[in-house]
This record gives C-alpha cells, structure tokens and sequence, in this order.
C-alpha cells in the first residue's frame, strides 16, 4: 500500500510498522498474503488518517480509541496468532503512536488561512466517501455480479451447439442406450453465474426400468451418507441380467457411478471427432482429459487462426444422472470417491427453487444477494474456497428468521450474512437446509477456514472492503 503525503514528525514510526508488515509478508501470511496484508495496513492508515485529524487532546484520544478497536481486528486472526505475528505487530503500533500522538500535541493550531487553502482536497474526501453501501452493492451488481445478456446468449448457444453434436453422435454409435433428451442446465441456465460465463453443465439423463433398479437413500446404505446414494438391481429372479442395458455396469448388485463415467469418458471424450466438430462450430474444442470430470473446453473462434482473444474459454461439463420424482443423483466420483457405487443426491435443484420461490412471494432479493455474494468470493483470493452451495444454504437459514428482503435492505442482509458467516466458521459447521446432517463447510482446510474468518473480521466494520 503506498501511503502519499507530507511527512511529519512520528511518522517514522507508523512506517517502519508498515514496512515491517510488508517485507515479512510471504513469511507471516503466506497464500493469500497480498489480500491479508491489505486488510492488516489498512487499520494502521485510518489510525494515522485518524489522529492526523484531530486537533486537540480530547480529540486524539477519541479517534486513538476508534482507531484500536479496528486494529483489534488483526489480533482476531487466529493465522495469525498462530504464527506468532500479533505481539510483535501491536508492540510497533503501540510504540509508533505514542510518538505520533506526542507530536501531534506538539504541532501548533493551523492558521484559518492554511485551512481555508485546502478545501479542494477536502472534497474530494468527501466525494470518495459519498455511495453508501447500498449504492456500492447496486454498483458492484452491475459491474462485476450480473453477466452481459449477450455473453450468456453467446455461452448457452454453444453449448446447446455442443449438446446436439453430442447427443446425434450417441445416438447414431450406441442406439440402444436407453438416454434422455440432454439439456442445459446448473447456474448459467437459471441466471446465477457471476463475473463471466465461463462454465456450463449439459444434462445427460440415464433411463432405467422402474421394475429392475431402486434408488437407496443414502441413509439407508452401508456407507450412512445422507448425499451418497445407491442403485440396486432388483428382480433377478424374474429378470435376469442382461434384460437392462444398464446390466453390463453392475458392480455387486449396484450401478457402478465410476463404471458409468469410464464409459462416456470413452465413447464421448476419446471417440468423437473434435477437429470435425470445431470446423462446423467455427471455435476450437477440445476435451479436457485425465481430470476426474466429462469437460470440453471452448476457445473463441480467432484462436483458429491464431490470434489472441479477449473472450474467455468456456468449459461445458458432461453430467450423467437419474431422476425419480423430486430425487436427481448425478454421476460425479470426484464427490463420492472412493466408493465406486456410489451416485450424489444433488441439492442444487432444491435449494435453486427455494430461493425463486420465496423471492416471487415477497418479491425479495435473496438470489441478488447471492449473486454479490459470489461474486465476492471468487474474485477474493481468501474466500475462493467458499463455493455456492455455503452461500445459497447461509440465506436460505437466514430467510427462516428474517422476513425483510426488499431491495432496499440489501445492505442490512449483505452485512447480516457476513455476520452468519463468521458464526458459521468459528463453529467449523454450516448445516444444509434439507439436510442437516449434512456440514457444507467440511471440505475446507483449518487454513482456509482461519483466512476467511479473519476477511470476514475485517468486514464486519468495512464490507466495503469485500467490494474493492
């Protein structure tokens, strides 16, 4: 952080604690360092900012307290508490203020003249600090949440350009394979992506014969799983194998979620002609091999020709799943390793209709809310680990006790979640809204955990700094 101005006396102090801050931070802070040191400094710039205004003892030590109070924030870190940062930054800050205060006691009253000679920098004080959060939440929407209706034209296009190669391609190598109509579907599809359209997901949709297979809860198998759901073949005595397609990927009685992903990995991803397919698509594709997923990668159609493009890839996901009634389980092994019958109950549709649901009753702002919330954590370095899943369960448990999501308590909502949040982290839980056993916060590291609980300490007293 480059701090411009005059130099005092006992400003000294202040830098050398800000100079100490910045060449130990790969050492203290490690990754996510550069984000965690802004939030650190920025505490010590508004206590200087503080006390540099004020003109008299009373009011040195009334912006001296305010100020401690957000430089209690730092010691809130446990990261860094653990590696032993704290006792050494609040001894320099408390060393370095004594001398700043001290010398702003000394420092003679400004003449009204030299006063009235600075309004211009004045102003524009003033004008950086004239949005209020609401307007600053409405202004980060627009820009960095909400996507271009042409861009998300552009993505659903191509994608729904790659599903009908795809499904043509299935249907003319395996005509016997029992497949639903693919379609599109996830967060681009029901207006959730944020920041760009960079992904998509194609729904590939396996039908089974309802008198040979049965969906387990994933509460009644062996694996006690409430997401991790089975399919058992029933009916042998009456219908021997062979009599499903689906027979031939059974693993001890149960469709194989693993044997199903290695077979459209091989009569998809490595047998279609891709350089065919991106000449009538004017675009390059190419599927994304050896990753635990079905992924295709989209280039811009000037990457042909080798040229650079300012449009971002877009990745469309393969999913294979089953439906039954309200019940969708997705092939993913990347969730349910390594248990190689196991399929995942997938929440999203769930929690995706909730939100549109109440939103439409009390004309809310819950999905707005949660667009900028998003938003927020994929473009903070800290809170990237932070998926949507979290997010979307933190306002649906909010929207059991808060009644009021008008668009103009956007705010209130915004800093009330980052106040859940916070709770939700010290207790290392958030449970899902439909199933609570069910810990959503479980995939995270102890280190993820603390760097986005200290980001979050921090914007309790500034979101704002949530939306730089």
């Amino acid at each position: 952080m480059n701090f411009q101005g005059s130099r005092r006396r006992g400003e000294d102090g202040i830098a050398m604690v800000i100079d100490f801050l910045l060449s130990n931070a790969r050492l203290v802070l490690g990754v996510g360092g550069a984000a965690m040191l802004g939030i650190a400094t920025l505490a010590v710039k508004r206590l200087i900012e503080r006390a540099g205004r004020a003109a008299d003892d009373e009011k040195v030590e009334q912006k001296m307290a305010e100020s401690w109070e957000e430089l209690g924030l730092v010691s809130a870190s446990p990261t860094l508490i653990k590696k032993g940062i704290k006792g050494v930054v609040m001894k320099h800050v408390a060393k370095a203020t004594k001398q700043q205060k001290a010398d702003l006691c000394q420092q003679p009253q400004a003449s009204p003249l030299e006063v009235e000679s600075k309004p211009e920098s004045k102003s524009k004080r003033i004008q950086l600090c004239v949005l209020s959060l609401q307007d600053r939440l409405q202004q980060y929407y627009h820009t960095r949440a909400a996507l271009a209706p042409q861009e998300v034209q552009r993505a659903q296009s191509l994608a729904l350009d790659i599903c009908t190669e795809i499904q043509g391609f299935l249907h003319s190598r395996h005509p016997d394979m029992p497949l639903g109509e693919m379609s599109l579907g996830g967060s681009l599809l029901d207006d959730l992506q944020v920041v760009s359209a960079d992904h998509a997901c194609l729904l590939v949709p396996l039908q089974l014969e309802a008198s040979l297979w049965r969906l387990i809860p994933g509460e009644e198998t062996l694996l006690t799983h409430p997401l991790h759901w089975m399919v058992r073949r029933i009916n042998l005595e009456y219908f021997p194998r062979g009599r499903s397609y689906w027979d031939r990927y059974l693993v001890g009685g149960y469709l194989s979620a693993e044997a199903v992903m290695n077979m459209f990995s091989k009569a998809v991803m490595e047998t279609i002609n891709w350089p065919s397919i991106s000449s009538t698509l004017d675009c390059l594709v190419r599927p994304v091999l050896g990753g635990p997923d079905l992924r295709l990668e989209i280039q811009p159609e000037s990457h042909l020709d080798g040229a650079e493009s300012t449009d971002p890839p877009l990745f469309i996901s393969m999913l294979p799943l089953l439906r039954e009634d309200d019940v969708a389980l997705t092939c993913q092994p990347e969730l349910t390793s390594p248990w190689v019958n196991a399929w995942h109950l997938s929440l999203y549709p769930w929690e995706t209709q909730r939100l549109a649901q109440l939103d439409t009753a009390d004309d809310g702002c819950r999905r707005h809310t949660l667009k900028i919330l998003k938003a927020v954590c994929k473009l903070n370095p800290a809170l990237r680990a932070l998926e949507a899943a979290p997010l979307a369960n933190l306002i649906l448990h909010l929207s059991d006790s808060e009644s009021d999501w008008s668009e103009g308590s956007l705010d209130a909502r915004f800093q009330q979640c980052i106040t859940e949040l916070i709770g939700y982290l010290e207790q290392g839980a958030l449970h899902s809204y439909f199933k609570p056993a069910v810990n959503l916060l479980s995939g995270l590291s102890e280190d993820q955990v603390d760097q986005m609980g200290f980001m979050m300490y921090c914007a309790v007293s500034e979101p704002e700094i949530l939306l730089i």
